[in-house]
């Protein structure tokens, strides 16, 4: 008899195991398959966070620097061709002047050509905050006794600082901001929910009804009446502890009744009980059998509930209560859009923060749909198992 025969000669098909082992491609095409919201929103926040960590090296110049005889610059134009014709195997750029300060006209000075570069030197900084160096990845060749134009691919605000140099400043600050106050009130909603759901009686009617408070507050309104009774001119570092402080403590709500319910429903699962029948404690309970139950749960309504801080600190921002010049954040950013920036002719890059918000927001949302399929998925694989065993 043959592995594939059963005992009654009839010929069984491989398990599912077998096949991905004789075909690992065909393994990854199933796992991949209905998996696209999950992976391009990973794909997604993992861009968004190398720029945050990388910001110092990919940024060509200091973001609180100031050109003055620079307002308004346009985006550079990298050429490949000079004026004369000839074809250059390296992009260069040609300096400019601002022509017509009431129309803030600029026009190239085609005399010389100033060559690009890759990893340049520039402001010094450190690395991933250990290392002290003044590389970054792009500019203009430095030559001696020469004053080297500045390459602006987004342009430069009304003060001549390099708009891509801040916008990358500012998707550093604002997801230390928003990101970090969404897990630190999501940690803090799960511990409330989970000794809500856990013990139950009147901690659960206590909590819940605390929960039910926070949450009929208008959050915003109440962040920024909060934000304002402390005085504007914060350092940054103070900024951010009182936003994540406001952000923690006004965001746990909803956190806390998804996981009061998650926790409420898991404990009745027979592991639960057979773990709380060997007379485990009531935290090695949680941690150790209702929580990874619950993770992929939690982790999808953290991604759901980000955009709602992301969007506060944005709004606090452009509002001017948040981060204050010269530092950047993406709501200081808007801030800064003025009302003939169509005349100028570059909107698209004054608009970049904008569009780095709702790309944000998109992949923080994909990935959390992404997360709730899993794990409704898993619950139902759970459900099935307990279903078997009882």
């Amino acid at each position: 008899m043959t592995p594939s025969e059963s005992k009654d000669g009839d010929r069984t098909t491989p398990g599912k195991n077998q096949s991905a082992i004789r075909n690992p491609q065909s393994a990854i095409r199933n796992w991949l398959r209905g998996r696209g919201a999950l992976l391009t929103g990973a794909s997604i926040l993992t861009f968004f966070c190398l720029i945050a960590v990388f910001a110092d090296l990919l940024a060509p110049y200091n973001y609180s620097s100031l050109s003055r005889r620079e307002p308004f610059a346009p985006p550079a134009t990298i050429r490949f061709r000079d004026a004369q014709g000839r074809w250059h195997a390296r992009p260069f750029i040609y300096a400019r002047r601002l022509v017509d300060p009431v129309t803030e006209r600029y026009e190239e000075i085609m005399d010389r050509a100033y060559p690009l570069e890759l990893f340049t030197r520039g402001y010094s900084y450190e690395l991933l905050w250990l290392f002290p160096t003044d590389l970054h990845l792009f500019g203009a060749r430095a030559e001696a006794g020469v004053e080297v134009p500045r390459v602006y691919l987004l342009g430069a605000d009304k003060f001549g600082r390099d708009c891509l140099s801040r916008l990358l400043m500012a998707t550093r600050y604002s997801l230390l901001i928003g990101p970090t106050g969404a897990l630190l009130a999501s940690a803090l909603g799960v511990l409330i929910g989970g000794a809500a759901g856990y013990v139950g009686g009147w901690t659960d009617a206590v909590l819940m009804r605390a929960a039910d408070m926070m949450l009929a507050l208008p959050t915003l309104v109440l962040i920024l009446a909060v934000r304002v009774t402390f005085p504007p001119g914060l350092a940054p570092a103070d900024a951010i502890k009182l936003l994540l402080i406001i952000f923690v403590l006004l965001g746990w709500a909803e956190m806390a009744r998804l996981a009061r319910g998650l926790i409420r429903e898991l404990r009745q699962r027979e592991y639960v009980m057979a773990a709380v029948s060997l007379g485990c404690s009531p935290a090695h309970v949680i941690v150790r059998h209702i929580l990874p139950g619950a993770a992929m749960s939690l982790a999808a309504q953290t991604l759901i509930i980000l955009p709602a801080f992301l969007l506060a600190e944005t709004a606090l921002s452009f509002l001017g209560v948040g981060l204050q010049e010269p530092e950047a954040s993406w709501g200081s950013l808007l801030t800064s859009v003025e009302s003939n920036l169509f005349k100028r002719g570059h909107a698209l890059a004054e608009f970049s923060p904008a569009l780095a918000i709702t790309l944000f927001v998109l992949g923080a949302r994909l990935f959390g749909d992404g997360l709730g399929k899993e794990g409704r998925e898993r619950e139902k694989i759970l459900g099935v198992a307990d279903r078997k065993s009882a």
